[in-house]
């Protein structure tokens, strides 16, 4: 061959030579540095190379890139020798004739493979079925470690030949031009079983490209059903018995009685009122607060009986707290609606109104109630007033009016506030915090960040947004389909108008989504 190369190299044809191709129709394409690396030849992969062939190159029959070839039949000296060579190097963002690099090609090629070759020697055992130490499958796997192309293939596998169909994962049932309809295989991707796909990637707080990944069929239209068939009405009734709750929970607050619990019913139909919404505050909060709950169990210096006396004699402090930041959870309900959820960053200035509500009803709830001080106009004037108008009274209005304190916290919003309070606050260190925290969450924080994302920051979210709001939406699908009784979810997932059941010719149950 060196001969060869040095004579063509003499008369001035060894460019065309070494790129010489097939012109048979089965190897069309194939070039000597294709045949080189086939054989496993290193050494004619070298004197090759030095004579400067065309690397790109790839044959019509394997359609593959010289570096795709090697890497796909594990020559790693001959990869590294094409990306590091100091002839011409081959570049690992080329594309062969089907636009696949060479890690799609290990994907493609490598991955079916194995399973084609397993699938003729034992068909008995699904391959990829077992799962290792962290009961994992290659699919979960995949899917934990955000390979977004694997999982593309993977989930989009279809084989046409009649004995290896079986192993496809997608089924295409009829195209009419750019339309199709295709099945999908639903094995370790929907939440029926154990560490699902679906789940892994949902709530993989890991995962940098979840966003993307769950744009890929069938995971976006398995989770636009789940919406359609019963998520958006769990949402909407978990909306208004949470608006409820807060209703409940802030008039409760408002009308509380002075003094220590218990306290005696004396105005029967109002305390029984009472009674029924503190009742209903207690199971909403523990509902809310159970992960909390046992989290302070867990701290050994701060023992059940030193909480319980805490609360029982500072309830009121974690009380005016629990309300302000109830009302700034409303903000979770926005990612119902498309349009506020892609703008989720930019409509958290409703923040203002909800941050003024709730802390103008948990200041009030920390003001004694006590008569307004009063005074009356003594002077000459006001003695000469007096044949025609009642005495003039001039009220001093203070906190304990939620409107005066609504008002107040908006100054602070525009910068105007004037941190004036009286002697009448009952807990002025819980006073002193929940001013702070509204004039930084509201004033420094909100107002300096709608600022900021003005111009190209906001085009910029722009394009993010949805993404992001629809991993929020599949947050919160998976999420309240977790506190569905399992009969419950396996009723709905039956009932689903796009799941198909199936059998293989193994005689095994197969769940897919059209």
């Amino acid at each position: 061959a060196s001969i060869i190369l040095d004579i063509a190299e003499k008369t001035g044809d060894v460019e065309n030579l070494i790129n010489a191709s097939y012109t048979d129709p089965y190897y069309k394409g194939q070039t000597a540095l294709h045949v080189a690396i086939e054989r496993r030849s290193f050494e004619h992969v070298k004197l090759l190379v030095q004579k400067g062939p065309d690397v790109q190159a790839n044959g019509k029959f394997f359609q593959l890139l010289s570096l795709s070839s090697s890497a796909c039949t594990n020559q790693p000296d001959i990869v590294s020798f094409l990306m590091e060579n100091p002839y011409r190097r081959a570049d690992v963002t080329d594309r062969d004739s089907r636009g696949n690099t060479v890690l799609h090609t290990l994907v493609v090629i490598v991955y079916d493979e194995i399973l084609v070759q397993h699938n003729k020697l034992d068909k008995k055992v699904q391959l990829e079925e077992i799962e290792n130490n962290d009961g994992m499958t290659p699919l979960k796997l995949a899917a934990k470690l955000g390979k977004i192309e694997l999982i593309r293939h993977m989930l989009h596998r279809e084989f046409m030949d009649e004995e290896t169909k079986p192993l496809s994962r997608k089924f295409t049932e009829w195209i009419y031009g750019p339309v199709h309809s295709s099945l999908y295989d639903m094995i370790s991707i929907d939440t029926d079983e154990k560490d699902s796909v679906l789940e892994i990637i949902v709530f993989g707080s890991e995962i940098p490209n979840r966003p993307e990944m769950l744009q890929i069929e069938p995971l976006r239209s398995l989770l636009q059903t789940k919406w359609e068939r019963f998520a958006s009405k769990l949402f909407l009734m978990n909306f208004l018995l949470y608006v409820m709750y807060l209703t409940i929970f802030t008039t409760v607050t408002f009308y509380r009685k002075e003094g220590q619990p218990p306290f005696p019913i004396e105005n029967i139909p109002l305390d029984h009122l009472r009674c029924v919404g503190e009742l209903i505050s207690i199971f909403g909060a523990l509902r809310f607060l159970y992960k909390t709950v046992r989290m302070l169990k867990q701290i050994q210096s701060f023992t059940e009986k030193e909480f319980i006396s805490f609360v029982y004699l500072e309830y009121v402090g974690l009380l005016v707290l629990s309300l302000a930041f109830a009302w700034v959870n409303l903000l979770y309900y926005l990612r119902d609606s498309k349009q506020l959820g892609m703008y989720s960053v930019m409509m958290q200035r409703l923040r203002v109104f909800v941050l003024l509500f709730g802390f103008s009803a948990a200041i009030v709830a920390l003001i004694h109630n006590s008569p307004p001080a009063q005074t009356k106009i003594t002077n000459d004037t006001a003695a000469q007033m007096r044949s025609f108008f009642e005495p003039y009274k001039c009220v001093k209005l203070s906190y304990n009016d939620i409107r005066f304190a609504a008002l107040e916290l908006f100054k602070f919003t525009i910068g105007m506030g004037d941190l004036q309070f009286t002697d009448q606050v009952q807990y002025k260190e819980v006073f002193y915090i929940l001013l702070n925290c509204y004039i930084i969450l509201t004033y420094i924080l909100l107002l300096n960040m709608l600022i900021a994302l003005m111009g190209n920051t906001v085009e910029r979210i722009s394009t993010q947004s949805e993404n992001i709001w629809n991993l929020q939406r599949a947050f919160t699908i998976l999420d309240m389909e977790r506190t569905l009784p399992r009969w419950l979810r396996s009723k709905l997932q039956c009932r689903m108008s796009r799941m198909v059941c199936s059998r293989n010719p193994m005689d095994k149950h197969r769940r897919f989504f059209r």
